[in-house]
């Protein structure tokens, strides 16, 4: 019976223990983020699908926080804010673009901030409240879900046109068919086709040696015709020049010699 009573406080004793050590650890946990975190809120235009309470915050890709809460404004019911501790080391500033990142295809998201210059002033608290981050408009749009739209809008259509798609499917398969049954004949023409492409290749030498020989021709003709006009210009010189003789003396043709007074 004391064995029995000893192995109970023992497990007692040591869930106590397991307990108080978690206990630390959370302890710890909170204690060292209120000392060295510093609260944001985070104001999104729109849903914000696959945002989660315990989701990183990154700055620059780099994790520097975590989503402590979100919540509904009644006031503007399209808005989302979620409250963010992040590392008081981080440069945040009124111009810190603020995003959502997913992480594969899993839609789960993390609340993106990018440094954009150094110039800018440090983010203050309003009123005592946290200081206060707008998100980028895009910023609330869930890539999955836009994805998820188009291909529900690419069904739609399919849907819609299916019977058009079958009577193409059916065209494609009947052209295929044909262009198959007739390959011999499709072989021919173009081999046809070739034949009259050297065909008219050939003509066209042809042609241009006829055109070449014409034009040969043709020069030697005017070459001919040239010299002819030379000699009959000699000719028509000379008769002239006889005829002018004549003209000036014809007793010395009629008499054989010159003329006497």
């Amino acid at each position: 019976m004391e064995r029995k009573a000893n192995y109970v406080l023992i497990g007692l004793f040591t869930f106590a223990a397991i307990a108080a050590a978690f206990a630390f650890v959370f302890w710890i946990h909170h204690t060292s983020d209120k000392k060295t975190g510093v609260a944001y809120r985070v104001i999104f235009d729109g849903a914000v699908s696959g945002l989660r309470v315990g989701s990183s915050v990154l700055f620059n890709g780099i994790r520097v926080g975590e989503v402590t809460a979100l919540r509904l404004d009644p006031e503007a019911p399209s808005q989302v804010t979620a409250l963010i501790v992040v590392n008081k080391a981080t440069p945040i500033r009124s111009d810190t673009y603020v995003g959502l990142e997913f992480t594969g295809l899993t839609g789960i998201a993390s609340i993106s901030l990018k440094g954009i210059s150094t110039t800018a002033p440090l983010l203050e608290k309003e009123e005592g409240e946290p200081p206060s981050l707008r998100a980028d408009i895009s910023a609330s749009q869930d890539m999955m879900q836009a994805a998820r739209d188009v291909l529900a809008k690419a069904d739609a259509v399919i849907v819609a046109n299916q019977e058009d798609l079958r009577k193409a499917i059916r065209n494609l398969t009947a052209f295929t068919d044909t262009l198959a049954k007739n390959s011999d004949n499709i072989d021919e023409i173009l081999k046809n086709t070739k034949d009259a492409t050297a065909s008219a290749k050939e003509l066209m030498v042809s042609g241009k040696e006829l055109v070449e020989n014409v034009d040969k021709r043709t020069d030697d003709m005017s070459k001919n015709f040239n010299t002819l006009m030379k000699t009959a210009t000699k000719q028509v010189d000379v008769i002239g020049k006889s005829v002018s003789d004549l003209a000036k003396n014809p007793s010395r043709i009629l008499f054989g010699g010159g003329a006497t007074r």
